[in-house]
């Protein structure tokens, strides 16, 4: 390419759902975009590949999409004239128990607390006020840390939400609903006695009940074409392919927005940061990675407890107890045994993931960052220990190691799919310490990557969120607010 006569007003690094999200909202606003992408299709963790054998479709990374239906920026874009379909399960997760009983997360708050037995009136006093309220909410939640629209409620939210996943359990008197809480916070991929875990599995509840936790048709791929066709329809450019390793290798442009991590920024452009930025960049911490095993499936996962066989998620752990102790002994380095396991099973609801009467079926498990060891047989046991004959089912399958996850996708870092852990100190000062975590020290250059507030998931917002904060520094350009 030659630099000295392709000229755009912003070039973005990164194709994952911020990226996207920021290519689109600076095309939005009428200016020349550049989209440059590594890999040979877009896409970051929404990407969908043959990985085992011919016909059967996995997502590589994210399948469930609760955040994408939630999210403010997507909900503002016409994405479903570009071909994106979601698909709602009959349930949005299920919880297995020893015991052969589940409980389970539906769009009916009142169904899946009912269903908790004496712990119903502590589930709805939990999570009802979030569920009552979440269109008020949405806009802070999803945001870098701002004066609230709505304080009062805010607070109301922040003081359960800022508490540890540990103490909301002793909320709850039954075995089923401490189970449950315990699935939807390790989400947030590190101990549950940490502070602040407990908005992980409020806000995934809330959703739950709101939205519902859907799938794309087709793979997570249907999601980055659907962005992606929008942002060439407003005149936007995608360049595949090349995996930069400079800033000196792009096109000139006046600014420059990177969906990309801290460790990503202090190799791609050193020499243009300052000594404490730099300083903070390096200081920045990584979470537990991620095991990942994907199954091509002669049959559905025949799970022992109902409910599992009608829901998109299916969370593996048994009690809080486990749960808990397995992702702390994860954070300290430790391989569990009987690890925390995050099933998706699309191809129950979506008949065009694999050939007519087989299935796909995905997990992942929690390691210490950076873990080369194989949880294929620890994350097999633990779906074989509700799923009697599972692995009588199994007609092939591809692992992901931290390593491998990693080079799939370089914002992985060591494994980490959040861009960096979000616990308490991290939760919005990531990446630094700034008046705008979008901002790096080098004037017209931008981080938008999960590793800035809201952080990790798909939903675009920090992608969004980066790219107003451009337009109003480089361009003097004002971007209307979502209707959140």
């Amino acid at each position: 390419m030659n630099k000295e006569h392709i000229a755009y007003d912003a070039v973005i690094v990164g194709s994952g759902p911020n990226g996207l999200a920021a290519a689109i909202t600076m095309q939005q606003a009428g200016l020349s975009v550049l989209l440059v992408e590594g890999k040979d299709t877009i896409g970051g963790g929404m990407r969908t590949a043959e990985l085992t054998l011919p016909g059967f479709k996995h997502d590589v990374c994210s399948a469930i999409h609760p955040m994408a239906v939630a999210s403010p920026f997507f909900a503002s874009l016409p994405l479903q004239e570009y071909g994106l379909e979601f698909i709602q399960p009959g349930l949005a997760a299920a919880h297995p128990f020893d015991d052969g009983t589940a409980a389970f997360l539906s769009g009916s708050m009142q169904l899946t607390a009912a269903a908790l037995g004496k712990d119903e009136q502590a589930y709805l006093d939990l999570i009802g006020p979030l569920v009552q309220n979440w269109e008020k909410l949405v806009g802070s939640i999803l945001s870098p840390l701002k004066f609230p629209q709505h304080p009062l409620l805010l607070a109301g939210f922040g003081l359960k939400a800022l508490q540890s996943a540990e103490m909301i359990s002793k909320r709850f008197s039954t075995e089923k609903a401490k189970g449950l809480w315990a699935g939807m916070t390790a989400h947030s991929i590190q101990p549950l006695s940490n502070l602040a875990t407990a908005a992980i599995g409020m806000v995934l509840s809330a959703v739950g009940h709101v939205h519902g936790w859907p799938i794309p048709k087709g793979g997570s791929q249907s999601v980055a074409n659907a962005l992606a066709g929008y942002f060439v329809s407003l005149g936007g450019k995608i360049q595949t392919g090349q995996m930069v390793k400079s800033l000196d290798e792009l096109p000139k442009a006046k600014t420059v927005l990177l969906d990309l991590t801290p460790k990503q920024l202090l190799e791609i452009a050193p020499e243009k940061f300052s000594a404490l930025y730099k300083w903070q960049l390096g200081r920045y911490r990584y979470g537990m990675g991620v095991f990942k095993i994907d199954w091509a499936l002669s049959s559905p996962i025949p799970f022992t407890a109902a409910e599992c066989l009608k829901a998109g998620t299916v969370h593996i752990g048994n009690t809080f107890g486990e749960i808990a102790g397995t992702e702390q002994r994860s954070a300290n380095d430790i391989h569990a045994e009987k690890p925390f396991v995050l099933l998706a099973q699309p191809s129950v609801f979506d008949g065009s993931r694999a050939p007519s009467g087989k299935h796909t079926a995905w997990a992942y498990c929690h390691v210490p960052n950076g873990s080369r060891k194989d949880m294929t047989e620890a994350i097999e046991k633990q779906v074989e220990r509700f799923a009697p004959g599972f692995r009588d089912t199994i007609l092939d399958r591809h692992t992901m190691n931290t390593a491998e996850v990693e080079a799939y996708n370089p914002n992985y870092i060591g494994g980490d799919i959040n861009g960096g852990i979000i616990d308490l100190s991290q939760l919005y000062t990531r990446p630094a310490l700034r008046i705008s975590p979008y901002r790096t020290s080098a004037k017209g250059i931008y981080i938008c990557s999960s590793s800035t507030p809201p952080g990790g998931g798909v939903h675009g917002m920090c992608g969004y969120y980066a790219a107003k904060q451009a337009l109003a520094d480089i361009f003097n350009l004002k971007t209307p607010n979502l209707n959140s």
